[in-house]
């Protein structure tokens, strides 16, 4: 059985970080979803108890890995091992969007910095 899910069908989640994010794929073992950035907003300083992989769809923005910012742009994957802090900020004047991959799935609470 073939299983699809549209970006546009799916609803914006109540997350921390009270921006446009929606769940793509979420089993046992891994989860996906899709952030959309406005210009100006960025996500909460965090550490994610497990690896995450970043794909940029749409725009560029700055990503933060631990002490290091880089702005990165469309079709760019960007990596955050685990346990380490991180933060998106859409600082260009465009829509910036990009899918967020965690494997293996988090059991352990995402926790926040300077929040």
């Amino acid at each position: 059985m073939i299983i699809t899910r549209k970006y546009e069908e799916q609803k914006i989640a109540e997350t921390a970080h009270r921006v446009d994010a929606r769940g793509m794929y979420e089993t046992e073992d891994a989860a996906i979803s899709i952030i959309a950035l406005q210009p100006g907003e960025s996500l909460k300083r965090h550490i994610t108890p497990v690896d995450v992989a970043f794909f940029v769809l749409d725009g560029k923005g700055t990503v933060e890995i631990g002490d290091e910012k880089q702005e990165v742009g469309k079709y760019t994957l960007v990596e955050s091992p685990k346990d380490i802090l991180h933060c998106w900020y859409n600082t260009g004047d465009e829509l910036l969007r990009f899918m967020v991959i965690k494997a293996p799935k988090p059991t352990k609470k995402t926790i926040f910095v300077g929040a």
